[in-house]
């Protein structure tokens, strides 16, 4: 049986881990959770899975769950502190890191340096810190499983083919809710238009990220660092049936490419259970009510944050954790109303061009980074208002 520590257990992706696990408890066992402050659906979950430790935001949330769970075997513990030791409780045989954001960071650098493999759902870790955490992972012979279904689907590609036989790596993009939107209209779209993904359902964050194809952006960077492919063998092209998850193109010019419908049950199984496939009870792909499937390329004037994320990777150094941090940012303030949508990609930009790119030595080079890259951020909001 194979023992799961779950960092972000409230989240979508915490939320669909825990309904497979549930599916097949003859496998899986749940021995630590982290949330943020979701206290009510972590108490349902505690009640249900029983964990040993279980982390979340705050001491007063800590000390709500505490009384609400006095009766259960499950030690409490809150804060960043409190995160990275769910990810290192010993016990753990596989650590999913779907906590969402830079947040993630720390605990999923924490995992891998205990040695245990890492089903990764949080792209920020490898945006910030590819470069270290791929490093470090390598040293002490971690596996690193791709939970983003574009990530997965290149992995699934790439296993049993020759690492130098591969001539590119080709992420799908859907185009989100406003890929016929012009300028115009983009500029007045609201947050509840932007959360309205047409094809998956997923958390907040990456739904306006989905909106501005700024998630292509990040995972273009992600992908960078998972594979140690270089930018130039990275492609995006948008493919708005979202069937096709990604594709990998080999030097004798066949193409593989991983399919399925859009659920995320898909890829957090497989990275659970790798190298076995869970029979899912999902729905299967019917490629003849499909319709057909279309591809063509991003424009780049249109969805600029995806020109800015291969940007911030050909920078390097701390580039990437700025424009990270810079789009946290932004999305939060977009969804508060604070600025318009098209001023995502403005608040982006000027904080991209504002804050130096340094040398990544440590995680602290990165942090540092990201505490540059907020405060800008917070700055050229205050004065939109």
């Amino acid at each position: 049986m194979k023992k799961i520590i779950l960092l972000g257990s409230t989240g979508s992706i915490g939320e669909n881990t825990l309904d497979i696990i549930s599916r097949f408890p003859g496998k899986f066992r749940v021995v630590a959770l982290s949330a943020w402050k979701n206290i009510d659906l972590l108490e349902k979950q505690i009640c249900q899975f029983l964990p040993q430790i279980v982390s979340v935001a705050d001491p007063a949330s800590a000390a709500v769950l505490r009384d609400r769970c006095r009766n259960l075997p499950v030690e409490i513990v809150h804060g960043e502190e409190g995160a990275v030791r769910v990810a290192s409780c010993p016990d753990g045989d596989l650590v999913v890191s779907a906590i969402v954001g830079a947040a993630g960071l720390l605990p999923t650098f924490a995992a891998i340096r205990h040695g245990k493999p890492v089903a990764l759902a949080n792209k920020e870790t490898m945006v910030m810190a590819g470069e270290l955490i791929r490093g470090e992972a390598r040293e002490r012979g971690v596996e690193i499983f791709p939970i983003d279904s574009e990530h997965s689907a290149i992995y699934q590609a790439l296993a049993g083919n020759r690492r130098e036989d591969v001539r590119k790596i080709v992420l799908t993009a859907s185009g989100g809710p406003f890929l016929a939107y012009d300028r115009e209209k983009k500029s007045k779209a609201t947050p509840e238009e932007a959360l309205r993904h047409p094809n998956w359902n997923m958390g907040k964050k990456i739904s306006i990220d989905s909106a501005t194809l700024m998630n292509k952006g990040l995972e273009v960077i992600e992908a960078r660092w998972l594979f140690d492919f270089p930018v130039e063998q990275i492609e995006v092209l948008i493919h708005p049936q979202s069937i096709v998850h990604s594709m990998v193109e080999y030097q004798d010019g066949s193409v593989i490419a991983q399919m399925g419908i859009p659920d995320m049950r898909g890829p957090i199984s497989y990275a659970l259970n790798y190298p076995e496939r869970l029979p899912l009870e999902l729905p299967p792909l019917d490629l003849v009510k499909s319709g057909g499937l279309t591809f063509f390329t991003p424009d780049r004037d249109a969805f600029p944050l995806l020109g800015l994320g291969f940007e911030a990777l050909k920078m390097g150094g701390t580039a990437p954790a700025v424009l990270n941090a810079a789009n946290e940012e932004a999305v939060s303030a977009f969804l508060d109303r604070q600025i318009g949508f098209l001023g995502i990609e403005d608040l982006v930009r000027e904080t991209l061009n504002s804050v130096p790119s340094g040398t990544v030595h440590d995680v602290s080079d990165v942090l540092s980074a990201d505490s540059a890259a907020r405060k800008v951020a917070r700055s050229l909001i205050k004065k939109n208002l």
